[in-house]
């Protein structure tokens, strides 16, 4: 049966039709790269990707990107860097490469006679990181982290004092003050644990994480987490319109129990004419009464343990960044503007039109925020739901999807 030439005008690549209306991330599609089979298919994808085939700066970038791949791969997800990684060698073919579109073309089957399905696999790994360590290259909003960092802080700082050698929330000499164990600071996420993140999550786009930057309150007593989070909104640190709302976590407290609870020792207190102290004292038991049992609310964080408790949130504040240049423009031109009229490099820089470059930059910025008692934080630092098992969870799940292919080709035993 001959099959008709128009029907070439008809195919459909169903595997990019899941990832771009289906839901589902290039990084799990059975092609990568889809099928880009000769030199012009791949000049044409990476001009629609948004680099230059032809521009010697973005050809030395993209190399960059893929001798970094190798060497991430190598650190984490292979025996050599890490003793519970894959016990596999990237092939030596790989390291000659000098032309990105050659490792296109390896992953896509363009060099299929000269290469095997093995090199093919690996390309395709390789490609995966490197796209994955471009999104974490070009978010934007990276060259304002320090005025981010700046900004969001010094909003938590504000509210924090100390008295001796006590740490509080609010003011020391206030009667409504919160007494805390520790208050920190999150800085900038490493640059490796960004690029982790970004290869286990759906998404895969460096604008999507969210904990780039967060501080974690840890209280002496479960009510008083209840009691930071209502500071924070009372005193507009945090403003409730500007969090999102699907990033909202909860394994402290069963909320809606304690809310019966607290109406019920309101008006125990009120028949009883508790003092403050006694009242506090009777919160703080039907608090316990009320905490989640180990496993907490289903709907958690994948790579978070079982036994990990927090109450944990994702605001947004709006940044404002004021451009450095245009500060320094200003004094040139004035500066200019005393030297003779016959000066042509004063005239040019009196002359130059800056209305496009902004004076003020302004945009929200995501955080997160963590309350935890110090019976949680202690629970949480150790065995299972220690950081580190955190980490090593959230490594072995960026392999098992990256090498997903390569798994299920080799026949490997992925048990871990």
């Amino acid at each position: 049966m001959n099959r008709p030439d128009y029907l070439k005008k008809y195919l459909f690549d169903w595997d990019l039709f899941d990832v771009v209306v289906g839901g589902k991330s290039a990084l799990d599609t059975k092609f990568f790269m889809g099928r880009l089979y000769d030199e012009d298919r791949v000049n044409n994808f990476l001009r629609g990707y948004g680099l230059d085939p032809n521009d010697p700066v973005n050809r030395a970038e993209l190399f960059g990107n893929f001798q970094e791949a190798m060497q991430f791969i190598r650190r984490y997800f292979l025996k050599e860097g890490n003793p519970d990684g894959l016990d596999l060698k990237i092939p030596n073919s790989l390291y000659m490469l000098t032309d990105i579109g050659d490792l296109i073309l390896l992953a896509t089957g363009g060099l299929e006679e000269d290469s095997s399905f093995d090199e093919k696999l690996w390309a395709e790994i390789i490609l995966k990181v490197m796209h994955t360590i471009l999104h974490a290259d070009k978010d934007l909003r990276s060259n304002y982290f320090p005025v981010i960092q700046t900004q969001i802080f010094d909003r938590f700082y504000k509210h924090i004092s100390r008295q001796g050698d006590q740490l509080y929330l609010g003011n020391s000499e206030s009667n409504n003050k919160i007494r805390l164990v520790s208050f920190e600071t999150k800085a900038l996420k490493t640059r490796d644990s960004t690029i982790i993140k970004l290869l286990h999550k759906a998404e895969n786009v460096a604008e999507e994480l969210f904990d780039r930057i967060g501080v974690r309150f840890i209280t002496e007593t479960r009510f008083d987490t209840l009691r930071v989070v209502n500071h924070l909104i009372a005193n507009n640190i945090v403003i409730p319109h500007n969090i999102k709302p699907s990033r909202s976590v909860n394994t402290m407290v069963n909320l809606t129990d304690f809310k019966r609870r607290y109406v019920a020792s309101i008006k125990t207190a009120m028949r009883k004419d508790y003092s403050e102290e006694q009242f506090i004292t009777l919160l703080e038991q039907e608090v316990q009464a009320c905490a989640f049992g180990k496993g907490g609310p289903t709907d958690r964080n994948l790579h978070t343990k079982g036994g990990y408790q927090s109450l944990q949130f994702t605001c947004r504040q709006l940044v404002k960044y004021k451009n450095p240049f245009m500060s320094e423009f200003t004094q040139l031109r004035k500066a200019a503007k005393k030297v003779s009229d016959e000066n042509d490099l004063a005239q040019k820089i009196l002359s130059m039109d800056v209305s496009l470059i902004a004076r003020d930059i302004r945009f929200f910025y995501p955080y997160e925020v963590q309350i935890v008692d110090v019976e949680a934080h202690k629970v949480n630092t150790e065995g299972e739901a220690s950081h580190a098992e955190y980490k090593k969870a959230q490594t072995l799940s960026a392999m098992r999807r990256v090498f997903a292919p390569m798994i299920e080709f080799k026949k490997i035993n992925f048990d871990k």
